[in-house]
C-alpha cells in the first residue's frame, strides 16, 4: 500500500494555485475534487489505464481517465503512430492538412443527416461555434438550453438572471462575473423531462429562440417522447436544434448516440473522445444551416493544425476495426456488477447511475462527501485512482477489473466498520473534497 504523505505533486499543486488562477485549466481535474492535500496532481508517464506520478508512484486510473478522453486508453499505439507521424512531416504549414477534408467526410459517412463540417480543438468552443451558426442562420438571440454546454458567455449569462439557473443542470455554484450585462435574459433554461417548461419559453419569448441546445443524455438513456417533441417544436418555429454529443458520442456508438434512436437534429457538436486524448471539437449539421457559418467571421489558427484531425480519423479506424463500444459497455457491466456485490457483502450503501461504459457511484449517505473523500483516500493507498465516476477505457482489462474490485471490497469493509463504530471522521486525513466550483485561495 502506498503511504499517504505530501508528495511532488501535491506540493507542485501548492505551488500551482499561487501563480495559476484556479491552479490549473480545468475545473474537474484540480486536487479539491479528489482529495485535497494528498491527489498526486501531476503526472510523469501515462499508458494504457496506468499512470505514474512525478514521484514514480504508479497508479491504476478507475477514474475520469483524462475527463471521457481516452476510451482507447492512454497513449494508444495506434493513435500515437498517426499523431508522430504528423509531428515529424509537420503539423503546422501555410497549407490546409488533407485529413481535415477525409475526417469531415467519415463524420459525414457515420451521420448520414448531416452534410458539412466544420472542426475546432475544444468543446466549449465548438458548442459557441454552434450557437454561433444557429444565430447566424436564423437572425435570433435567444438560446434555450437544458445540460451542460461549457464556460462561454452564450452560457453563463444565464446565470445573470439568477444565479441558480444553471444548479440544476451540472455544476452549481457558478458565477457569471465578467459576463457582459447586456447577455441578460438571452439564455433560457429548462431541465430534462419537462416538456411544459420549454412550451413556457416559446411562450414568453415568441419568434426570439435562435436555437435550443441540450445533451441526448448524460446519466442514463434518453428520454425519447420528451427529445422528439422538442424536435417537433423546434420544426414548428424555426428553432435550430443542437444536440451537445462531446461527452455522449462514442459511448454508446460509434459517433453520436443520437443515431441510435434516429433522432436528427440540425447540429451535432462532437469532442473529448473524437481523438483519443487529442484535442479535436467537430460541429457537424445539415448544409443550409452549416453555410451561415459564412454570414459570421468563425476563425482560428490552431483550429487547422494536423495532430487532432489525424488522431480523430484513426480514433474512428480503431472502434470500427476492434469492436470498441462493445468491449468497453462489457467491461462496465462486469464493474456494475462488482461494485453492487461488494457492497451488498459489506452492507454498504451504495447505487450505480450511468450508462455501462460511464458509471457514477452514488454513496447515499447524510455524509456523502465524507465518504466520497475517504473512499478516494483508501483507494489512493491500494494504487488506484478513484471517485465517484468510473469512465471505463479499452485498457481496463479482467485483471484490473478484479484488482480494482479486490481493493473496493476492502475499502467498503473499513468505511462500513467506521461508520458501525461512529470513527468516520477519523479516517479522514485531510480536508473534504469539494462538489463544485469554488475560489481557491
Amino acid at each position: 500500500m502506498h503511504k499517504l504523505v505530501q508528495n511532488s505533486g501535491s506540493m507542485l499543486w501548492r505551488k500551482a494555485k499561487k501563480i495559476i488562477p484556479g491552479g490549473n485549466q480545468l475545473l474537474s481535474k484540480r486536487a479539491e475534487m479528489f482529495l485535497p492535500d494528498f491527489w498526486p496532481a501531476y503526472y510523469n508517464k501515462a499508458k494504457g489505464c496506468e499512470i505514474w506520478d512525478l514521484d514514480n508512484n504508479h497508479y491504476i486510473d478507475m477514474s475520469i481517465m483524462g475527463i471521457g478522453t481516452c476510451v482507447l486508453g492512454y497513449a494508444n499505439d495506434d493513435v500515437n503512430g498517426v499523431v508522430i507521424d504528423a509531428v515529424i512531416n509537420g503539423s503546422m504549414t501555410s497549407l490546409n492538412c488533407y485529413e481535415e477534408v477525409a475526417l469531415a467526410e467519415k463524420l459525414i459517412e457515420l451521420h448520414p443527416w448531416a452534410e458539412k463540417a466544420r472542426f475546432a480543438r475544444t468543446g466549449g468552443e465548438s458548442c459557441a461555434i454552434a450557437v454561433r451558426i444557429a444565430r447566424s442562420y436564423t437572425q435570433k438571440d435567444k438560446i434555450a438550453f437544458c445540460g451542460y454546454h461549457g464556460w462561454h458567455d452564450w452560457y453563463l449569462a444565464t446565470n445573470l438572471n439568477n444565479n441558480k439557473n444553471l444548479d440544476e443542470q451540472l455544476l452549481p455554484g457558478l458565477d457569471p462575473a465578467g459576463v457582459p450585462q447586456g447577455l441578460t435574459g438571452t439564455v433560457l433554461p429548462f431541465n430534462e423531462g419537462d416538456i411544459e417548461g420549454f412550451k413556457n419559453i416559446l411562450k414568453n419569448n415568441d419568434g426570439e429562440c435562435a436555437a435550443v441546445v441540450m445533451e441526448v443524455f448524460r446519466h442514463s438513456e434518453p428520454d425519447l417522447p420528451f427529445l422528439r417533441e422538442i424536435r417537433a417544436l423546434c420544426d414548428q418555429h424555426n428553432i435550430v436544434l443542437i444536440f451537445d454529443e462531446i461527452s455522449s458520442g462514442f459511448r454508446l456508438n460509434l459517433g453520436g448516440s443520437h443515431l441510435l434512436w434516429d433522432l436528427i437534429p440540425d447540429i451535432c457538436v462532437l469532442g473529448k473522445a473524437l481523438g483519443n486524448g487529442h484535442p479535436i471539437g467537430a460541429i457537424i449539421g445539415k448544409a443550409d444551416v452549416m453555410d451561415a457559418a459564412q454570414l459570421s467571421f468563425i476563425s482560428s489558427s490552431y483550429w487547422t493544425e494536423r495532430v487532432g484531425f489525424a488522431a480523430a480519423l484513426k480514433t474512428i479506424e480503431v472502434f470500427e476495426q476492434q469492436n470498441v463500444i462493445d468491449k468497453v459497455s462489457a467491461t462496465g457491466r462486469a464493474l456494475r456488477n462488482g461494485l453492487l456485490n461488494a457492497a451488498n457483502a459489506n452492507n454498504f450503501t451504495l447505487d450505480i447511475l450511468g450508462i455501462d461504459s460511464v458509471l457514477i457511484l452514488s454513496f447515499a449517505s447524510d455524509n456523502t462527501l465524507l465518504i466520497k473523500t475517504i473512499f478516494t483516500q483508501e483507494m489512493l493507498k491500494r494504487g488506484f485512482l478513484a471517485s465517484n465516476v468510473i469512465y471505463v477505457s479499452l485498457a481496463h482489462n479482467a485483471n484490473i477489473v478484479q484488482k480494482y474490485l479486490d481493493a473496493v471490497n476492502e475499502v467498503f469493509s473499513l468505511i462500513t466498520q467506521a461508520v458501525k463504530d461512529k470513527q468516520l471522521d477519523n479516517l479522514l486525513q485531510g480536508p473534504v473534497c469539494h462538489s463544485s466550483f469554488k475560489r481557491l485561495n
